[in-house]
């Protein structure tokens, strides 16, 4: 550490070095991300409120407002506006609260010790995080042929300590929507509290299904979801951290809320303290902004560039895990094995991941990623099936 000030022009400089590392989502090469380049107006939005702490909302209340008229809009694209939860940090945050809510509710009701909870093999890994940080035991259930969890596995093993299910709704490696109506409908029969983690998908599927895809219901127009998790700094253009957890009532947030006697709101149910206003801030400004029909034809843009890398994949030859339900693709090249054709499309400077269930090179179809990088992405990949 300095024992001088340095001036701000080098601290800048070094800075820059720093950043001039990092890949940009500009350059379109940036295929693996389910982030992407957060929308300038929310940008400009988000550094007007840095200052603003909703862990003590009582000396923000413009601000406590801001995040309450954002959940309820957001609920809104849900089935419901009448819904009660936070904007987080993200996905796992929101996942953790789920399932801790539910974890402590079903402490407090039913007197369950050890619960247990019943996610996909498709489910996030904040899941295993929840195993780990609230003493769950993580139950997976298996996959069917469309990559959908399976609902006899999950009615089949549901038992008296099971505290929750869980569907996911645009699963992280493939985009795929469960059965949650008929999760909804164990869930009711069964009494269990059902989550669904629509991360990604929130933002994508109400917005598409204005348009006319045919989506099945996923939200809370089900009567048994009981919770959400949606990120709007994925295809919502929020700056990162914004994620958001919804529950159907208050209940949930109740049984996990703990004293602060010292701050200005006497109970807190969030797993972090100290949180940033500025993340409500910016998603309640864009959705005013953009609308529903800004986030429609976002969607649709990004769902055709979709389809054309489809089409390009079959026409080389490549082959495709499913069709693609939302803008996610898994594809394989026929000779090549999942993580040499990763690296032949790094040496080429794309940036690609890969996802585990099933094998297959992943690429999520962002804003940032153009027509015209689609086409660069193509000519590389028939260079790599013609010459390899």
């Amino acid at each position: 550490m300095n024992t001088k000030p340095i001036a701000k022009s080098e601290i800048l400089k070094e800075l820059q070095e720093y950043q001039n590392q990092d890949y940009k989502y500009e350059s379109g090469r940036i295929l693996g991300s389910m982030c992407t380049q957060a929308h300038p107006f929310a940008k400009e939005v988000f550094i007007k409120f840095l200052d603003s702490n909703l862990g003590d909302a009582g000396l923000f209340q413009g601000t406590k407002h801001i995040e309450d008229e954002a959940i309820k809009t957001i609920g809104s694209f849900l089935g419901n506006p009448e819904v009660y939860g936070n904007i987080v940090t993200g996905g796992t945050e929101a996942n953790l609260m789920a399932m801790r809510g539910a974890r402590n509710l079903a402490i407090n009701e039913k007197g369950i010790k050890n619960g247990e909870i019943i996610v996909p093999e498709s489910a996030h890994f904040s899941f295993k995080k929840a195993q780990d940080m609230l003493g769950l035991k993580v139950i997976h259930a298996p996959l069917d042929k469309d990559y959908r969890t399976s609902t006899d596995f999950v009615q089949d093993n549901i038992n008296k300590n099971t505290v929750a299910i869980v569907g996911v709704a645009g699963s992280t490696e493939l985009g795929v929507i469960d059965p949650i109506h008929e999760l909804s409908d164990i869930s009711i029969d069964k009494n269990i509290h059902l989550h669904v983690d629509a991360a990604f998908g929130g933002f994508v599927i109400p917005f598409l299904k204005d348009l006319g895809y045919n989506f099945p219901d996923f939200d809370f127009t089900l009567p048994g979801v009981d919770s959400m998790t949606v990120d709007p700094h994925k295809m919502g253009l929020a700056p990162i951290p914004a994620g958001c957890i919804l529950f159907k009532d208050n209940k949930c947030l109740d049984a996990m809320a703990v004293d602060t006697p010292y701050l200005t709101y006497k109970q807190q149910s969030t797993i972090v303290g100290t949180r940033l206003g500025a993340s409500s801030a910016a998603i309640f400004a864009l959705m005013k902004y953009l609308g529903r029909e800004g986030y429609a034809k976002l969607a649709e843009e990004c769902m055709d560039n979709t389809d054309f890398l489809a089409k390009g994949l079959k026409d080389l030859g490549y082959d495709l895990v499913m069709e693609p339900k939302l803008n996610i693709i898994g594809f394989n090249h026929p000779k090549l094995s999942t993580e040499d054709l990763a690296d032949e499309l790094e040496k080429r400077d794309w940036r690609v991941s890969m996802s585990k269930c099933p094998e297959a090179v992943r690429i999520i179809v962002m804003r940032h990623i153009k027509h015209e990088n689609i086409l660069d992405l193509l000519s590389d990949l028939k260079d790599i099936k013609n010459n390899l």
